[in-house]
């Protein structure tokens, strides 16, 4: 996984092409690494990277985005580190040995930014900037995130109740019911249509890292030549 994002930048920077569909960035332990689609199946077998990080790449600048990339890989490996030591059932020492084993290697975002390289006594500093690092990135990731809510979305405003009434509630762009007041709903960023999440796959927990939702139809009009 570093390697997509310091040695293999270029193809990496390639394959992240916005016209496709919402991709991760995936890493293994023979330390390859691959983007491509989520895992279809709800709950994966193991925890999902950040979706969509395509989506950003042509709106900032080359090393904000790669450094954005490294900060949410950063948290996919530790949340992997986590699933297996809670499915192995690590005990209090275990656990205690897997986070020293972590510590003790810089981390991807340390190693993008080049502040791995610094002296020991500038941790603390350079701890700071990572998390201020983050934070900004954050903030220029949410201008762009999909519109979404857990609960149906609004009527359309009218200053004619009769008109309003015509029009009634908002209804799924993919089965057409608006049942399910309580359900999630996430609404595509290109057509601008609302869809149940589980019609399309999306967990609130995975919209909340989509920074751009394109829903199925839009993703296939893009693909066409």
């Amino acid at each position: 996984m570093i390697k997509a994002l310091t040695t293999d930048v270029e193809e990496f920077y390639q394959q992240c092409d916005p016209e496709k569909g919402n991709l991760c960035l995936y890493g293994f332990p023979s330390e390859q690494w691959e983007v491509n689609l989520p895992a279809e199946e709800v709950p994966p077998e193991l925890p999902e990277p950040a979706l969509g990080i395509n989506f950003a790449r042509d709106g900032m600048q080359e090393k904000d985005w790669l450094s954005l990339v490294a900060v949410h890989s950063d948290a996919w490996l530790l949340s992997v580190a986590s699933y297996f030591g809670a499915r192995f059932g690590f005990d209090k020492a275990d656990r205690k040995r897997l986070f020293n084993m972590i510590n003790d290697l810089p981390t991807i975002f340390e190693v993008v930014t080049g502040t791995a390289k610094k002296q020991t006594k500038e941790k603390s500093s350079v701890s700071n900037h990572s998390n201020n690092k983050s934070k900004s990135n954050s903030k220029q990731g949410s201008e762009a995130q999909p519109k979404y809510s857990k609960t149906v979305p609004p009527k359309e405003e009218d200053d004619d109740d009769e008109e309003d009434e015509e029009h009634g509630d908002a209804l799924c762009g993919a089965c057409g019911e608006n049942n399910g007041a309580d359900e999630f709903w996430i609404c595509c960023d290109i057509c601008e249509k609302w869809f149940h999440g589980k019609c399309v796959k999306i967990t609130p927990a995975k919209a909340e890292y989509i920074m751009q939702y394109k829903c199925p139809s839009c993703n296939n009009k893009r693909a066409r030549p």
